[in-house]
């Protein structure tokens, strides 16, 4: 009998080093500080991108004039060798996305990387004279407007309302 007193005691000692290690985890879990929020975004600055992409773009490149406090600019990119592509992300008040992405790239092919594969409506609506399509998808919402030679797209996690916030306050020069 000699031999099960050993598992017994075997059994017991790993049961205890498990529940200490347990209550440790616990201890270091209370007292380390961890932060279940958002990282607060870097405000990009964006004047010298859209001045050289109203440059070199074969269209009008549109960014926004005008728009409320709590809008923040977090990204910008101008790729004139990938059809002119010109990107400009912000950070709603709310503290959603909303892009504003323009391209001479094929309308289909463009609309459908720029919205994250968001399906066109049959619901247009008119912002400054201009008819605009919606698009709703999974991940992203979308305002699009089809022009001569470019393609622009008004998309992200906003809500409708914050994407046409952005297209009214969309200016080209």
């Amino acid at each position: 009998m000699a031999g099960t007193n050993g598992k017994q005691k075997t059994v017991r000692d790993m049961l205890l080093s498990l529940g200490l290690i347990g209550l440790m985890a616990g201890v270091i879990y209370l007292f380390i500080p961890h932060d279940d929020r958002a990282p607060d975004l870097k405000r990009v600055d964006y004047r010298v991108e859209l001045l050289t992409a109203r440059r070199s773009a074969a269209y009008p490149v549109a960014a926004p004039e005008g728009l409320p406090g709590g809008w923040k600019a977090t990204s910008v990119r101008f790729q004139g060798d990938r059809f002119d592509a010109w990107h400009l992300g912000f950070q709603d008040p709310t503290g959603q996305y909303v892009a504003i992405e323009q391209s001479t790239q094929k309308p289909s092919a463009f609309i459908g990387e720029a919205s994250q594969g968001a399906h066109g409506t049959e619901v247009t609506q008119s912002i400054g004279g201009r008819t605009w399509q919606r698009y709703t998808g999974d991940r992203y919402d979308a305002l699009v407007l089809k022009d001569k030679g470019s393609t622009t797209v008004v998309a992200g996690t906003a809500s409708f309302a914050q994407l046409t916030k952005m297209a009214q306050a969309l200016r080209t020069e």
